[in-house]
């Protein structure tokens, strides 16, 4: 485990919650985790689980009716939620960055690639416009974008789904983060392509000694880039461990249903293998543990008070049938 001074992100107790008129919906309620440098935290669960929530909480680009409600973030000891609007933007890009989910869409159409490359660098550092244009053609370099001085002055549709990934890989990158968020970054990619985005982004994770947030929904995607995998289910973590352990044995019956529907090419079967009923709906009033419905073991307990998170054998686990609560 590592010590406080090798964790660079620590997330404490967040809670973010949506306002519409006046009604307040709950989507996190109280993740915690610290990411030791160099490591790779995954964070996976269901559409709706609150990953992509908790990314953008993490940069405080929430969208409008977004709002932390309690928790903190630090980065490096710095607490993030404390600081005026103007510092945080300094460390956006600087010291914290964010691969976004759709890369169809993330990038300015009407702004050639080189454009937004150099104004990105230009924005956080004091450098002549022809250094920082020569840093953006390395980066395109390195991620794999060929002709890159040439490609520069090209606009977004005239790459491919997976070069535009590969360019906001590298606007991500341009300045050296200590912490990367990616979110889905293979979304919308075939699976050729994911498998060169994921190895790029690793390769380059190694390469800088950054620390990553990977946040999917795809577990094979998980045993190829985590260290460390954190389990969302409705707004809470409900289990958390080694990548290596919790693939071998899971804990959470959540997090082994999970691994029971990964389907396995050289096995065929007449029924896709899932879990049963429906994750709980935002904003929808949670009595027990919110996996309870879905449960095949769930009992009385179980509907009726949320388990702790507890230590077993240096992993987490939030389950009433493990550890000392059962």
């Amino acid at each position: 485990m590592s010590t406080r001074e090798e964790t660079v992100l620590s997330v404490e107790n967040l809670q973010v919650a949506f306002r519409d008129g006046g009604d307040i919906t709950p989507v996190l309620r109280g993740v915690s985790y610290r990411l030791p440098k160099g490591q790779v935290l995954a964070v996976v669960g269901e559409s709706g689980c609150g990953k992509t929530v908790h990314a953008l909480s993490l940069l405080n680009l929430l969208p409008p009716g977004g709002q932390i409600t309690g928790g903190h973030i630090y980065l490096d000891g710095q607490d993030l939620l404390a600081l005026p609007p103007e510092a945080l933007r300094r460390l956006r890009g600087a010291k914290i960055s964010m691969i976004f989910q759709d890369p169809m869409t993330s990038l300015n159409p009407i702004r050639t690639v080189g454009k937004q490359l150099v104004e990105t660098i230009l924005a956080h550092e004091n450098i002549s416009k022809l250094r920082a244009r020569a840093r953006a053609v390395s980066l395109l370099k390195k991620v794999g974008i060929e002709n890159a001085r040439q490609r520069m002055n090209e606009y977004p549709f005239q790459f491919s789904g997976g070069q535009r990934q590969r360019i906001m890989i590298a606007l991500a990158l341009c300045l050296h983060p200590q912490v990367l968020i990616a979110d889905e970054p293979t979304t919308a990619l075939d699976v050729t392509i994911q498998a060169q985005i994921l190895r790029l982004i690793k390769k380059l994770q190694r390469q800088s000694g950054m620390s990553a947030v990977f946040i999917t929904h795809n577990l094979a995607i998980v045993a190829e880039v985590a260290d460390e995998v954190m389990v969302l289910y409705g707004g809470c973590c409900v289990e958390k461990a080694p990548a290596a352990e919790l693939f071998a044995r899971p804990l959470h019956p959540y997090t082994q249903g999970l691994l029971h529907s990964l389907v396995s090419l050289k096995k065929k079967v007449e029924v896709l293998p899932a879990i049963e009923g429906y994750p709980p709906a935002p904003g929808e009033p949670k009595t027990g543990c919110p996996f309870a419905p879905r449960c095949p073991h769930a009992f009385e307990k179980c509907r009726l008070q949320m388990p702790p998170l507890t230590q077993e054998n240096g992993r987490e686990v939030r389950c009433w049938l493990r550890g000392t609560h059962a």
